[in-house]
């Protein structure tokens, strides 16, 4: 069975306005400057921990692990307030699924904070695996955490594409020998782009990109 591994913010979930309401409130209580949305799309991507070095970094505050704690129990309790799913992104799954391909969901984010948000979103009955960057001790742009999520999928390195907007997505898929598609619609920037196999504009590009990738490969 063919196997899409998803990345999940900027390509499934559109999360920027939850993350960034978490750190402002992380900001409050630390008596520092909130942050602008522009900071916070910039840092999405590499996980929570880095997304909060980077954040306290820009306030001139060293690494703060109580203040990252509290920020992921914040988070992952509140990470659906504002958050939805991208335009077509449900029905698109549910025609990819009809059309026989096993998904997994392989994202920098924790494992916890992602399965609540899918959950909460009612998206989780689509995927056979989630990989979150908190389930392996290795995580994106290391393809190891692609094959682990696949590995835990059921799925197969021969039949499988990877679908992320961010330069780990294509890096690590690189990595790992799986053709790639990248998503316009999420946060990364065009030059992330350089070395993906396929550039989507709209999630149901996937229902014709995918098995053409796929046959190729």
């Amino acid at each position: 069975m063919p196997t899409i591994l998803f990345d999940l913010d900027g390509t499934l979930v559109d999360s920027a306005a939850d993350l960034h309401a978490a750190a402002d409130r992380m900001a409050a209580s630390l008596g520092i400057p909130p942050f602008s949305r522009a900071e916070i799309l910039s840092w999405i991507g590499d996980g929570a921990r880095a997304l909060i070095t980077k954040a306290l970094a820009s306030r001139h505050r060293a690494f703060d692990e109580d203040a990252f704690q509290a920020f992921l129990a914040d988070y992952t309790a509140n990470a659906a307030v504002e958050t939805e799913a991208f335009p077509g992104v449900a029905a698109t799954l549910a025609r990819l699924r009809e059309q026989g391909f096993r998904l997994a969901v392989c994202t920098n984010k924790p494992e916890g904070a992602t399965r609540a948000l899918l959950d909460a979103l009612d998206l989780a009955g689509h995927f056979d695996a989630v990989g979150g960057g908190d389930t392996f001790p290795f995580r994106k742009p290391d393809p190891r955490h692609l094959l682990a999520t696949l590995q835990a999928a059921g799925g197969s390195r021969e039949a499988t594409l990877m679908v992320g907007d961010h330069r780990n997505d294509v890096e690590a898929a690189k990595a790992a020998k799986l053709p790639v598609v990248f998503a316009t619609w999420g946060y990364g920037t065009r030059a992330m782009a350089d070395g993906a196999d396929a550039i989507a504009s709209h999630p149901a590009d996937l229902l014709a990109l995918a098995p053409r990738l796929l046959a190729e490969a």
